[in-house]
Protein backbone atom coordinates (compact mmCIF):
# COMPACT_ATOMS: atom_id res chain seq x y z
CA UNK A 1 0.00 0.00 0.00
CA UNK A 2 1.28 3.47 -0.86
CA UNK A 3 -0.88 6.24 0.55
CA UNK A 4 0.68 9.69 0.19
CA UNK A 5 -2.29 11.76 1.40
CA UNK A 6 -1.87 12.53 5.11
CA UNK A 7 -4.78 11.71 7.39
CA UNK A 8 -3.76 14.36 9.91
CA UNK A 9 -2.51 17.93 10.15
CA UNK A 10 0.20 18.81 12.65
CA UNK A 11 -1.38 21.55 14.71
CA UNK A 12 0.75 24.01 16.61
CA UNK A 13 0.30 23.21 20.27
CA UNK A 14 2.30 24.46 23.20
CA UNK A 15 3.49 21.83 25.62
CA UNK A 16 3.03 22.45 29.32
CA UNK A 17 6.11 22.34 31.52
CA UNK A 18 5.05 18.93 32.86
CA UNK A 19 4.46 17.55 29.35
CA UNK A 20 7.85 18.79 28.16
CA UNK A 21 9.65 17.36 31.16
CA UNK A 22 7.91 14.02 30.68
CA UNK A 23 8.72 13.99 26.98
CA UNK A 24 12.38 14.90 27.49
CA UNK A 25 12.99 12.45 30.33
CA UNK A 26 10.71 9.51 29.49
CA UNK A 27 10.55 9.28 25.70
CA UNK A 28 14.03 7.71 25.54
CA UNK A 29 12.69 4.89 27.74
CA UNK A 30 9.15 4.40 26.43
CA UNK A 31 9.46 5.81 22.91
CA UNK A 32 10.48 4.00 19.74
CA UNK A 33 12.14 6.35 17.22
CA UNK A 34 11.08 5.75 13.63
CA UNK A 35 14.27 4.39 12.05
CA UNK A 36 16.02 5.76 8.98
CA UNK A 37 15.94 2.25 7.54
CA UNK A 38 12.58 0.79 8.66
CA UNK A 39 12.34 -2.89 9.49
CA UNK A 40 9.67 -4.97 11.29
CA UNK A 41 9.79 -4.67 15.06
CA UNK A 42 10.50 -7.59 17.35
CA UNK A 43 7.81 -7.07 20.00
CA UNK A 44 9.57 -9.39 22.45
CA UNK A 45 12.57 -7.08 22.35
CA UNK A 46 10.48 -3.90 22.33
CA UNK A 47 8.35 -4.80 25.36
CA UNK A 48 10.55 -7.34 27.09
CA UNK A 49 7.66 -9.81 27.10
CA UNK A 50 5.56 -11.85 24.69
CA UNK A 51 2.18 -10.56 25.87
CA UNK A 52 -0.45 -9.84 23.17
CA UNK A 53 0.03 -6.45 21.51
CA UNK A 54 -2.70 -3.89 20.86
CA UNK A 55 -1.98 -0.93 18.58
CA UNK A 56 -3.81 2.33 19.27
CA UNK A 57 -3.88 4.84 16.45
CA UNK A 58 -4.13 8.44 17.67
CA UNK A 59 -4.44 8.46 21.46
CA UNK A 60 -5.04 12.20 21.86
CA UNK A 61 -4.04 13.29 25.35
CA UNK A 62 -3.53 9.71 26.42
CA UNK A 63 -5.64 9.37 29.54
CA UNK A 64 -7.91 6.66 28.13
CA UNK A 65 -4.88 4.81 26.72
CA UNK A 66 -3.25 4.85 30.15
CA UNK A 67 -6.43 3.67 31.88
CA UNK A 68 -6.82 0.72 29.51
CA UNK A 69 -3.16 -0.26 29.88
CA UNK A 70 -3.37 0.00 33.67
CA UNK A 71 -6.46 -2.23 33.73
CA UNK A 72 -4.80 -4.86 31.53
CA UNK A 73 -1.22 -5.52 32.70
CA UNK A 74 -1.33 -8.86 30.87
CA UNK A 75 -1.32 -7.02 27.52
CA UNK A 76 1.12 -4.70 25.76
CA UNK A 77 0.12 -1.48 23.98
CA UNK A 78 1.79 0.15 20.99
CA UNK A 79 0.54 3.75 21.00
CA UNK A 80 0.84 5.82 17.82
CA UNK A 81 0.53 9.62 17.81
CA UNK A 82 1.99 12.62 15.98
CA UNK A 83 1.03 15.45 18.37
CA UNK A 84 3.80 15.97 20.89
CA UNK A 85 1.76 17.57 23.73
CA UNK A 86 -0.40 14.43 23.85
CA UNK A 87 2.70 12.24 23.86
CA UNK A 88 4.08 14.25 26.77
CA UNK A 89 0.81 13.85 28.63
CA UNK A 90 0.70 10.08 28.08
CA UNK A 91 4.29 9.80 29.28
CA UNK A 92 3.28 11.71 32.41
CA UNK A 93 0.41 9.23 32.92
CA UNK A 94 2.82 6.32 32.44
CA UNK A 95 5.08 7.68 35.16
CA UNK A 96 2.24 8.49 37.57
CA UNK A 97 0.68 5.03 37.19
CA UNK A 98 3.94 3.09 37.06
CA UNK A 99 3.04 1.49 33.73
CA UNK A 100 5.46 -0.81 31.96
CA UNK A 101 3.29 -2.11 29.11
CA UNK A 102 3.12 0.92 26.78
CA UNK A 103 5.51 1.97 24.02
CA UNK A 104 5.01 5.09 21.88
CA UNK A 105 5.91 5.82 18.28
CA UNK A 106 5.76 9.48 17.24
CA UNK A 107 5.12 9.05 13.55
CA UNK A 108 2.46 8.67 10.86
CA UNK A 109 0.46 5.56 11.81
CA UNK A 110 0.01 4.52 8.19
CA UNK A 111 3.77 4.32 7.68
CA UNK A 112 4.28 2.63 11.04
CA UNK A 113 1.77 -0.10 10.18
CA UNK A 114 3.27 -0.53 6.72
CA UNK A 115 6.92 -0.69 7.69
CA UNK A 116 7.33 -1.52 11.38
CA UNK A 117 4.46 -3.80 12.41
CA UNK A 118 4.78 -7.43 11.30
CA UNK A 119 1.84 -9.12 9.60
CA UNK A 120 -0.44 -11.21 11.86
CA UNK A 121 1.18 -9.72 14.98
CA UNK A 122 -1.55 -7.61 16.63
CA UNK A 123 -4.24 -8.92 18.93
CA UNK A 124 -6.21 -5.69 18.45
CA UNK A 125 -6.31 -2.26 16.85
CA UNK A 126 -8.03 0.61 18.69
CA UNK A 127 -9.04 3.77 16.82
CA UNK A 128 -10.92 6.15 19.06
CA UNK A 129 -12.34 9.37 17.57
CA UNK A 130 -10.16 9.80 14.49
CA UNK A 131 -10.40 13.11 12.65
CA UNK A 132 -13.72 12.90 10.73
CA UNK A 133 -12.64 15.31 7.99
CA UNK A 134 -16.29 16.38 7.61
CA UNK A 135 -15.99 18.45 4.43
CA UNK A 136 -16.59 16.37 1.32
CA UNK A 137 -13.43 17.60 -0.38
CA UNK A 138 -11.44 16.27 2.58
CA UNK A 139 -13.00 12.80 2.72
CA UNK A 140 -9.93 11.43 0.94
CA UNK A 141 -7.99 12.17 4.14
CA UNK A 142 -10.12 9.88 6.31
CA UNK A 143 -8.07 7.17 7.96
CA UNK A 144 -10.66 4.40 7.69
CA UNK A 145 -10.55 4.03 3.94
CA UNK A 146 -9.51 1.15 1.74
CA UNK A 147 -6.83 0.11 1.03
CA UNK A 148 -5.63 1.11 4.53
CA UNK A 149 -8.32 -1.11 6.06
CA UNK A 150 -6.85 -4.03 4.11
CA UNK A 151 -3.49 -3.28 5.72
CA UNK A 152 -5.09 -3.25 9.18
CA UNK A 153 -6.69 -6.63 8.52
CA UNK A 154 -3.33 -8.03 7.45
CA UNK A 155 -1.71 -6.96 10.71
CA UNK A 156 -4.27 -8.74 12.92
CA UNK A 157 -3.43 -12.11 14.38
CA UNK A 158 -5.94 -14.97 14.50
CA UNK A 159 -8.81 -13.92 16.74
CA UNK A 160 -7.74 -10.28 16.61
CA UNK A 161 -10.20 -7.40 16.45
CA UNK A 162 -10.48 -3.83 15.21
CA UNK A 163 -12.46 -1.45 17.39
CA UNK A 164 -13.32 2.06 16.17
CA UNK A 165 -15.38 4.77 17.87
CA UNK A 166 -16.52 8.08 16.38
CA UNK A 167 -19.00 10.80 17.26
CA UNK A 168 -19.49 11.82 13.63
CA UNK A 169 -22.42 9.85 12.19
CA UNK A 170 -21.47 10.37 8.55
CA UNK A 171 -17.96 9.05 9.24
CA UNK A 172 -19.38 6.10 11.16
CA UNK A 173 -21.52 5.12 8.17
CA UNK A 174 -18.55 5.64 5.84
CA UNK A 175 -16.30 3.48 8.04
CA UNK A 176 -18.94 0.76 8.31
CA UNK A 177 -19.05 0.50 4.52
CA UNK A 178 -15.27 0.52 4.13
CA UNK A 179 -14.67 -2.09 6.83
CA UNK A 180 -17.51 -4.31 5.62
CA UNK A 181 -15.94 -4.29 2.14
CA UNK A 182 -12.52 -5.30 3.50
CA UNK A 183 -11.52 -8.92 2.91
CA UNK A 184 -10.08 -10.35 6.09
CA UNK A 185 -12.52 -8.56 8.41
CA UNK A 186 -15.90 -9.69 9.75
CA UNK A 187 -18.52 -7.53 11.42
CA UNK A 188 -19.39 -9.20 14.71
CA UNK A 189 -22.60 -7.21 15.17
CA UNK A 190 -24.16 -6.93 11.71
CA UNK A 191 -24.14 -3.14 11.99
CA UNK A 192 -22.88 -0.80 14.68
CA UNK A 193 -21.64 -2.40 17.88
CA UNK A 194 -23.02 -1.85 21.39
CA UNK A 195 -20.85 0.29 23.69
CA UNK A 196 -17.94 -1.59 25.20
CA UNK A 197 -18.14 -1.10 28.97
CA UNK A 198 -14.38 -1.46 29.44
CA UNK A 199 -13.56 1.56 27.26
CA UNK A 200 -13.15 4.76 29.29
CA UNK A 201 -14.63 7.95 27.87
CA UNK A 202 -12.07 10.30 26.36
CA UNK A 203 -11.94 14.04 26.96
CA UNK A 204 -12.81 14.56 23.29
CA UNK A 205 -15.82 12.27 23.65
CA UNK A 206 -17.17 14.18 26.66
CA UNK A 207 -16.98 17.42 24.69
CA UNK A 208 -18.84 15.83 21.79
CA UNK A 209 -21.57 14.44 24.04
CA UNK A 210 -22.00 17.89 25.56
CA UNK A 211 -22.75 19.10 22.02
CA UNK A 212 -25.29 16.27 21.52
CA UNK A 213 -23.05 14.33 19.15
CA UNK A 214 -24.06 10.70 18.63
CA UNK A 215 -21.34 8.16 19.36
CA UNK A 216 -21.09 5.12 17.07
CA UNK A 217 -18.94 2.06 17.71
CA UNK A 218 -17.66 -0.48 15.18
CA UNK A 219 -16.24 -3.87 16.09
CA UNK A 220 -14.73 -6.18 13.48
CA UNK A 221 -12.73 -9.40 13.84
CA UNK A 222 -10.07 -10.76 11.56
CA UNK A 223 -11.56 -13.25 9.13
CA UNK A 224 -8.77 -15.13 7.40
CA UNK A 225 -10.32 -18.51 8.04
CA UNK A 226 -8.62 -18.87 11.43
CA UNK A 227 -10.34 -19.96 14.62
CA UNK A 228 -12.03 -17.01 16.31
CA UNK A 229 -11.40 -15.96 19.88
CA UNK A 230 -14.74 -15.83 21.68
CA UNK A 231 -13.36 -14.15 24.85
CA UNK A 232 -14.57 -10.60 25.52
CA UNK A 233 -12.20 -7.87 24.21
CA UNK A 234 -9.99 -5.77 26.48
Amino acid sequence: MNRTIKTYVLRAGRMSAAQKRSYDTLFPRFGIPFPDVPAPLDFLTVFGSDKPVTAEIGFGMGRAAAEIAAANPDKNYLSLEVHRPGIGRLLWEIEQRGLQNIRIIEHDAVEVLEKLVPDCSLSAVHIFFPDPWPKKRHHKRRLITRPFTDLLARKLAAGGYLYMVTDWVDYAEWALRELAATPGLRNTCGGFAPPQSWRPKTEFERKGLAKNHEVRELYFEENHGSEKNSAPPF
